[in-house]
């Protein structure tokens, strides 16, 4: 057999796959078991619930007895909360408001927390935990509790002995409305008036839900490489021109990712005015209508999501390191 006959019956060397091959079907493996769970498991029960929020059992008699069936109602449910159930819209525009300064200031407090909390001093730790108590104190039993002792409704209402409320007294000890009065700033001023207000009275909420986003912050600031800022010094650059040119961008995906999860934070959050009203509407027996206002509290929860992230992603700074 010549050369170029053993050039033809030559076999094909077998090629390995790449490490990114490798990494993609690690990462695979590595989630199976959510995919698993979610397409045996959940997806049946969302099927359910939608088709749920369109029909509802209903128990019917005849001679023979009672019996139930299942009727189709088709959209009116849908129909219904939207129009002679105003409550619902209400609810909705109100928690929409309400999220429109709540993630700003809780993001932007996280930040501030954070950056202060990454320098060097005594104490660090501490000071770092003490800021994470209020998460683990917000869970659970321990947040029925507080909302019901800021609130001051319920029998089981937390005493804290002033006999006043919490809230209610910070506001009154800053006076701002007497601040606002005396700047004379007329009709144009109650609307900045009504957001300091609200912010002033809930500073204790914002504090409260800071803790994760803090954290987040705070392994984003320390995965900065310190030779970055030497040479930031070295170049004579100040510590605002710093923070703004090398931290701010460098944390960027930190603050699309507290961002979302602060959205979905303050509306599934257990104090949220829209769950608490659903809640309501289900406890009523109503739960095909309380089914169908979830799905459309989820969607505009989806919607609201992606908009942030949509515009959010189109300025966040990933480095790359190759």
């Amino acid at each position: 057999m010549t050369n170029t006959q053993k050039a033809k019956f030559k076999l094909p060397k077998l090629s390995r796959a790449s490490l990114s091959e490798r990494k993609a079907r690690k990462g695979w493996l590595f989630v199976l078991p959510f995919v698993l769970g979610f397409v045996l498991v959940y997806l049946p029960i969302i099927i359910d619930s939608i088709c749920f929020s369109f029909m509802k059992p209903e128990i019917q008699t005849n001679a023979q007895g009672s019996y139930t069936v299942v009727v189709n109602h088709g959209l009116e449910y849908y129909r219904k909360m939207f129009s002679s159930n105003s409550d619902y819209v209400q609810k909705l525009l109100g928690g929409i408001s309400q999220l429109l300064w709540e993630v700003p200031t809780i993001v932007i407090f996280s930040l501030f927390i954070a950056v202060i909390l990454n320098q060097k001093m005594l104490g660090r730790a501490v000071f770092r935990a003490i800021f994470f108590v209020p998460v683990i104190l917000s869970t659970g039993l321990m947040e029925k509790l507080t909302v019901q002792a800021l609130s001051g409704a319920g029998e089981d209402a937390v005493d804290d002995g002033s006999g006043v409320n919490a809230k209610n007294d910070l506001v009154s000890a800053v006076d701002i409305e007497m601040l606002f009065s005396r700047l004379q700033l007329g009709t144009a001023g109650a609307g900045v008036f009504e957001g300091v207000a609200g912010t002033v009275r809930s500073v204790y909420s914002i504090v409260n839900y800071s803790g994760v986003q803090m954290l987040i912050f705070l392994a984003g600031l320390q995965s900065i490489s310190p030779s970055i800022y030497e040479a930031a010094r070295i170049d004579g650059a100040s510590a605002w021109e710093t923070f703004w040119k090398i931290t701010f961008p460098m944390i960027s995906p930190m603050i699309l990712v507290n961002g979302i999860y602060t959205i979905i934070d303050s509306f599934t959050r257990n104090n949220n005015s829209v769950m608490t009203y659903i809640d309501g509407v289900y406890s009523d027996k109503n739960q095909s209508l309380a089914t169908a206002e979830y799905w459309v509290y989820f969607l505009i929860i989806f919607a609201i999501v992606g908009i942030f992230g949509g515009i959010v992603s189109a300025y966040v700074f990933y480095q790359r390191r190759e």
